[in-house]
């Protein structure tokens, strides 16, 4: 059940009415009149292969009000990159597949190199900041939603949920962050929102005292989350990290860039579910170890911008503050889980928590050692600036992509069948 409370000092949107799609897609289509409207997919090619992405494809596939459907498409040869060019087009939206791996995407990002402009590291931040790219080269979109691949309960309310505040020529949002239970199965999931950055909020704000920033990330009621939408202008300043930290990054240099009235949050599903990520108890380079350990730099490296200062005894007072807040919240959740006759490992949980207080350590180490490191990856203004035709490049290079495998694709499959 929806509720209208207003936490923090974001505008939360919530789903008071179980409003028919029909209407919202109604209206939807009545925005893109004035406000033409677009969806980024940064997606893996191993993502094909789950039962995530045809679900998800099944529900665009019925998404009457977008113009323009981007897939950023991450660690695929070329055999996979045709694969994936079959897959998408059953889409009758206009598509574009970023190979991002080809020789003509890795070309740019070569020249990029030279300039120290080009994403220090693969991962999501790197597909998002090149699918951005392109989308602004198109020129297409107006408003501009983003969701992962990998959501095991996808609906295409979702999407509408999700757009329709930036979409809305009524509203003043520039950005939109969506949010949700991480309910399903029968569980409790997010550990990482729960269990890490709600305590680490709660914590800094101990040790380091009240700050906007601070309150500002806590407003939020589901900071990790994927899935967000924002207006075009959003996509040419905005400076995001490559790693783990891209979703704190990119709600970072929202409240950088604008002010809380520009912002908000909506309620886009009741149950969500996706791809879990292992604990990796042992692997501080994978899995949630990984990125409890990115997020958290992502957190300090901000802090530092507004004038905090950190050395090891404060990252021990805040490693040792977190750790009781977050064994507080397991008890919490705990008692949340049974009023509701959820399961909930409270072993598995606490194990969490210990694994996570020693990465806040590990963060703070490298923040201490790394004084000079430029974890962000610049802005598309920035790249302009250095390179004025590169968008136009990258324009280039995906159509000429896509002309010359899908054409020898079906020149391949002609060939085959005149021979037999």
């Amino acid at each position: 059940m929806g509720d209208f409370y207003q936490n923090g000092i974001i505008t939360t949107l919530h789903n008071l009415s179980q409003r028919p799609l029909e209407d919202l897609e109604a209206e939807l289509m009545s925005f893109a009149k004035k406000r033409p409207m677009a969806l980024i997919l940064p997606c893996l090619y191993s993502e094909l292969q789950t039962e995530a992405m045809p679900l998800i494809l099944s529900h665009l596939k019925q998404v009457p009000y977008l113009k323009q459907i981007i897939i950023g498409l991450d660690r695929a040869n070329e055999a996979e990159y045709r694969h994936a060019l079959e897959f998408f087009s059953e889409l009758p939206q206009d598509y574009k597949v970023l190979w991002n791996d080809g020789p003509r995407l890795r070309a740019i990002d070569a020249k990029l190199q030279r300039e120290e402009l080009s994403p220090e590291q693969p991962g999501k931040g790197r597909n998002v900041w090149f699918c951005m790219g392109y989308t602004l080269a198109a020129g297409q979109a107006e408003s501009i939603a983003m969701h992962d691949c990998d959501i095991l309960t996808y609906d295409r309310e979702l999407l509408a949920r999700l757009i329709y505040p930036v979409a809305n020529p009524n509203f003043n949002y520039e950005f939109c962050k969506g949010f949700y239970a991480r309910v399903a199965s029968g569980k409790i999931n997010g550990r990482v929102s729960r269990l890490l950055v709600t305590p680490l909020l709660r914590s800094l704000k101990k040790v380091i005292g009240p700050m906007d920033y601070l309150e500002y990330l806590d407003s939020y009621r589901y900071p990790l989350a994927g899935e967000f939408s924002f207006r075009r202008d959003v996509m040419s300043d905005i400076r995001i990290p490559s790693d783990w930290g891209l979703e704190i990054g990119v709600l970072s240099e929202m409240t950088r860039n604008y002010s809380n009235n520009r912002l908000c949050q909506v309620d886009i599903a009741d149950i969500y579910d996706h791809k879990h990520q292992d604990l990796s108890l042992e692997d501080a380079s994978t899995g949630l170890s990984k990125m409890s350990i990115d997020i958290t730099k992502a957190v300090f490296r901000k802090l530092a911008t507004n004038g905090v200062v950190f050395n090891q005894e404060t990252f021990r007072t805040i490693k040792a503050t977190y750790f009781r807040i977050a064994l507080d919240f397991v008890e919490t959740y705990r008692n949340d889980a049974e009023i509701n006759g959820l399961k909930l490992d409270v072993h598995g949980e606490e194990q969490a928590v210990e694994l996570f207080a020693r990465n806040i350590m590990k963060a703070g180490n490298h923040f201490l050692e790394n004084p000079m490191e430029t974890p962000f990856i610049p802005s598309w203004n920035r790249v302009n600036s250095a390179y004025p035709n590169l968008q136009h490049e990258i324009l280039d290079a995906v159509a000429a992509d896509m002309r010359d495998y899908s054409t020898a694709e079906r020149g391949g499959l002609r060939c085959s069948r005149n021979r037999a």
